[in-house]
């Protein structure tokens, strides 16, 4: 098999949850992944665990039925995150704190089954991606190398990009230098939140991270608002961690930018603001989610989940609700007449992540308490309608009590999503199919393991 490498260190963050996996001998049922002249060319693929092993199953339905590994599905890695392109092809994207981890592709063959393609690349760690054109493009921030360093030594950071070619199975990266420090007139330096193809251009949230050792000098100080917050010693762990002479975390936490790319170079934006919102991605940890989607109309939707308010200092924290902003198709700014307040909508609660579903309607992963209280955690699903400005909860999931996790994305066709949902019940992982217009959830197919991690649809390749 051939080999890549993608050699360089990506600064972030994402993706919600790892794949665990399962065994050759687990029960039978598997649908759509067996020999025989008569498989369907087109078959939905499960990414689910049990035990140490993961396997990609194959199933017929998601609306109904069981499935399980016996003698369907193929036994792959971990992931971190599964991307379905097109139909055509599968990338399983690997994140490894610290660690370069292998992603790797797939495809149906002509037999129905799962299929692993030749070429593997090993990546680091990545704050963002998304599809255009043919790529799979991941993005993160980080330093640049010792000839852009300032008179002190210090390192500006500039964004670190991949380009996967899903057809050609290569990859490169960016030869172009693109400084991420005072991306946005302030001073900080940002990393992307999303990467959405739509109108023929690409879209993306430029999260302020605050001001870099390199940030904090330049110009001779003046990007420094609150000098109390210049780190004196270094200190934190993980994606908290910092150094001294930094200031960690945005200093404007009540505004949020989008940037508008004419192509895959990310270079030369329009950047537009808004101060309807905070910063538009959910946060977990190291992770930063996508929250800008597409209506089927070519209109942009920005979600904010405010998770500023969570911030330390008081000068660093929102106090603009989460909310929704719009930009119409056909142009480059902020629709003025545009906003809903979700909080108002659900008593002060926010969210973690949100998806696209089909026309105008949106799926979002709530939380089950207000972020300005302790203990919060993303159980609950409501369905957001764009032109209506109308949010509503999903009914007919299993109890709060018992859910332990969703997928890592939810699979949208014939304008239903499905969302895979585990549970502490004792019963085995399901994938509901959710029907947005009335936002009534209806269990489907049961997959035989102990965690489900992505789900999706692979149509036998022709090329």
């Amino acid at each position: 098999m051939k080999k890549n490498y993608l050699n360089w260190s990506l600064a972030a963050i994402l993706c919600l949850g790892s794949i665990i996996s399962c065994n050759d001998d687990m029960v039978e049922g598997g649908n759509g992944g067996g020999d025989g002249d008569n498989e369907a060319l087109t078959s939905y693929v499960i990414a689910a665990s049990v035990g140490d092993a993961n396997y990609l199953l194959t199933a017929d339905e998601l609306a109904e039925g069981k499935v399980s590994a016996k003698n369907n599905g193929l036994t792959t890695e971990s992931g971190t995150q599964w991307i379905f392109y097109q139909d055509k092809y599968l990338y399983r994207l690997v994140y490894n704190q610290g660690n370069a981890g292998v992603t790797s592709s797939y495809i149906l063959n002509a037999k129905g089954k799962v299929e692993e393609r030749d070429n593997t690349y090993e990546i680091k760690r990545f704050t963002s991606y998304g599809i255009y054109n043919n790529y799979i493009i991941t993005s993160s921030t980080g330093d640049l190398g010792s000839s852009y360093a300032d008179e002190n030594g210090y390192l500006p950071k500039g964004f670190l990009l991949s380009y996967l070619d899903v057809v050609n199975e290569t990859f490169t990266t960016n030869n172009n230098v693109i400084m991420s420090e005072n991306y946005l007139g302030n001073g900080e330096y940002v990393t992307l939140a999303g990467i959405l193809q739509a109108n023929n251009k690409i879209y993306s949230a430029p999260i302020p991270m605050g001001l870099s050792k390199y940030g904090v000098k330049a110009e001779g100080g003046k990007y420094v608002v609150y000098p109390e917050l210049v780190k004196t010693e270094s200190g934190g762990s993980n994606s908290s961690a910092y150094e001294k002479g930094e200031l960690q975390w945005t200093q404007h936490p009540n505004e949020a930018w989008i940037a508008i790319y004419e192509n895959e170079k990310l270079e030369n934006p329009k950047l537009i603001k808004t101060d309807k919102i905070s910063y538009a991605c959910g946060r977990n940890k190291s992770q930063y989610y996508q929250t800008i989607w597409a209506a089927d109309n070519g209109d942009i939707y920005v979600f904010s989940p405010s998770y500023a308010k969570t911030m330390t200092a008081d000068v660093q924290k929102t106090n603009l609700p989460a909310g929704v902003v719009r930009i119409k198709s056909g142009t480059d700014d902020f629709d003025s007449g545009y906003y809903f307040n979700i909080e108002a909508a659900t008593n002060g609660k926010a969210f973690l992540r949100c998806w696209h579903i089909a026309e105008d309607y949106f799926l979002l992963l709530m939380y089950d308490r207000p972020l300005t209280e302790s203990g919060f955690v993303a159980k609950e699903l409501a369905v957001y309608k764009g032109e209506d400005k109308k949010l509503t909860y999903v009914t007919g999931m299993p109890s709060t009590d018992i859910i332990s996790g969703f997928g890592n994305s939810p699979y949208s066709e014939n304008g239903k999503v499905y969302m895979p949902v585990t549970t502490t019940d004792g019963n085995q992982p399901a994938i509901y199919q959710i029907d947005p217009k009335t936002a009534v959830a209806t269990k489907g197919v049961t997959v035989e393991s102990e965690q489900i991690s992505g789900v999706g649809k692979l149509t036998v390749s022709k090329d």
